[in-house]
């Protein structure tokens, strides 16, 4: 019998009190509706349960994406704040020592494949702190083997890696970027990327042998402060011969590296535009150079951190939005503040899968 014949069974009054809830049980339905059209997580994946706070509502209303929501074509994801060394300019200090579960991060990663990721970076602090290596190793395997994304890459300092870990997944990686500022060991240190009697130029060079034995493409990291911005780096760079030789001018983020809250001081490594333009002119013949001055670094690089929220610098402080692993990517990238166009007019997208490199390792 239909629900409409049972109902005529009934007493008026009855009947109308059914009605009545009948009514509410269908608004109630329309408006959970939203929620049940979010991607779900695969069996046995949990909701995000550690603290996600979010930036103040008339924050995030600023901040919202007045046009399309852009598509997360390349993300950097900087899955842990904890680092072994002390840079002096860092702008993503360790304010915290959370780190998401790995079934939770693995979640989060599909759901931005599913959203038109291609690229993944994995960043820090120090990527290889976490379980001494291993849970990037097995976040590098996951979106390589499993998501089968064009590139996978990880930023570095390099202290803590070592051969055994490329044995066991230097195959998914195609990109290792080691972040090195001097040439001069004692400038290194005065920088703050030293620890005890490691040397880290040597130990570059050592990394820069690895990536050849097991085809991971090698590319360096700079940045260019008060204390490096007259050396000349042509001799080095052409010698290590890295993909790529990126160069950023130190950048002052509030809150970071700025500010009364700010775990860093960076001020004393600021240079002036004018500076970072002769380091450029002074290494104009490196071709692998791609330089990236502050304007071009604020704006257009899309930033998850730890909880999965993007970071939303153009303020010159980083805004979060909600986690996407609770609203979801779309609903959480149109407060990332990412500027999509720029991200392509500094070069964001290039070649970056090792396959079609087709580098002499």
């Amino acid at each position: 019998m239909r629900l409409g014949g049972l109902l005529r069974l009934l007493p008026p009054m009855a009947r109308a009190v059914l009605a009545a809830l009948l009514a509410q049980l269908g608004a109630l339905c329309c408006s959970l509706t939203p929620f049940f059209l979010q991607p779900l997580p695969l069996p046995g994946w949990r909701r995000l349960s550690a603290p996600s706070p979010a930036a103040p509502a008339s924050s995030r209303r600023e901040q919202k994406w007045d046009g399309e929501s852009p598509t997360p074509t390349s993300v950097n994801y900087h899955f842990t704040r904890q680092c072994n060394y002390k840079c002096g300019f860092c702008f993503h200090t360790a304010k915290t020592s959370f780190v998401l579960t790995l079934e939770e991060a693995k979640r989060g990663l599909a759901m931005l494949k599913e959203a038109g990721m291609e690229k993944i970076n994995f960043s820090g602090g120090e990527p290889f702190l976490p379980d001494r290596g291993k849970f990037v190793g097995q976040l590098v395997q996951f979106c390589k083997q499993e998501l089968k994304l064009p590139s996978v890459s990880i930023v570095s300092n390099g202290s803590l890696i070592r051969e055994r870990w490329f044995k066991k997944y230097g195959e998914y990686l195609d990109i290792l970027a080691i972040s090195c500022d001097s040439f001069d060991e004692d400038v290194n240190v005065l920088i703050g990327r030293g620890q005890g009697k490691k040397n880290h130029v040597e130990n570059l060079h050592k990394l820069r042998q690895w990536c050849r034995e097991y085809a991971v493409a090698f590319k360096i990291n700079s940045v260019i402060n008060r204390f490096n911005v007259e050396e000349d780096m042509n001799e080095q760079i052409k010698a290590l011969n890295p993909v790529r030789w990126k160069v950023f001018q130190c950048l002052l983020i509030e809150g970071e590296n700025s500010g009364e809250d700010a775990l860093r001081e960076a001020e004393k490594f600021v240079i002036s535009d004018e500076d970072f333009e002769r380091f450029l002119d002074r290494h104009k013949d490196v071709s692998c150079l791609v330089p990236e001055s502050n304007q071009k670094m604020r704006d257009s690089y899309l930033i998850l951190d730890e909880y999965m929220r993007f970071l939303n610098c153009r303020k010159g402080r980083k805004e979060p939005s909600k986690s996407i692993l609770d609203v979801g990517v779309e609903a959480a990238i149109k407060f990332s503040g990412f500027d999509e166009k720029m991200f392509l007019q500094r070069g964001g997208k290039y070649v970056w899968s090792k396959a079609d490199m087709k580098l002499d390792w």
